[in-house]
């Protein structure tokens, strides 16, 4: 029985891993303060059907887009690992956040900065594609929106979070992310030196 999920739960993890629902809790803060529930529950919405919408989007055109531009599957895991580990040991450094404008009171903010690049950015691009290769479309597709839905429920209860772990705690949990994140994009490098060489 648990062999049936396993694909679903490995693909699940380091999706998990790159969306880092928990870590977004602190600059979500920031970017809706001062709004309504109201304005709060459509940004939430906004960001979740962004984020979902463009991360499938290139699950389906990535490949094509790969096969035009001349680059293969190992190119991409071994480009796209370094790109992961630069920005997870950028995101550990001290004092090191997001790129994103926590000043930002725009009234499309769930769709930049939040949808895109907070909640789907390059690190959710690059392993979404690499858990399709790994175990194809439907588990791929299954795993992407259960984490949207995770990240849809870690953004309605935010306040219920931070009353729970507070900030230190937050803080701690996204530090712990992006070390696995780390890992992640070792591990997409190791396999994309192997299928470029050692096969």
């Amino acid at each position: 029985m648990m062999e049936a999920f396993k694909p679903y739960i490995l693909s699940f993890i380091p999706l998990f891993v790159a969306v880092d629902a928990i870590g977004n809790i602190p600059i979500f803060l920031s970017l809706v303060e001062g709004s309504s529930k109201t304005q709060r529950r459509k940004i939430i919405l906004d960001a979740v059907i962004t984020a979902t919408v463009v991360a499938v989007i290139f699950m389906f055109i990535g490949k094509w887009v790969f096969s035009l531009l001349g680059i293969t599957i190992p190119d991409f895991q071994i480009a796209g690992g370094a790109l992961l580990f630069v920005i997870s040991v950028r995101l550990l450094l001290p004092g090191a956040q997001k790129n994103v404008l926590t000043s930002s009171h725009d009234k499309d903010m769930g769709v930049f900065p939040l949808g895109t690049p907070l909640i789907t950015g390059p690190a959710v691009l690059a392993t979404t594609l690499m858990m399709m290769n790994s175990f194809g479309v439907a588990v791929t597709l299954v795993a992407l929106i259960l984490n949207m839905f995770f990240v849809w429920i870690t953004l309605v209860k935010t306040d219920t979070i931070m009353k729970m772990i507070g900030s230190s705690g937050t803080r701690a949990l996204s530090k712990i992310m992006y070390i696995l994140l780390a890992a992640i994009a070792v591990m997409m490098i190791r396999h994309g030196i192997i299928g470029a060489f050692l096969k």
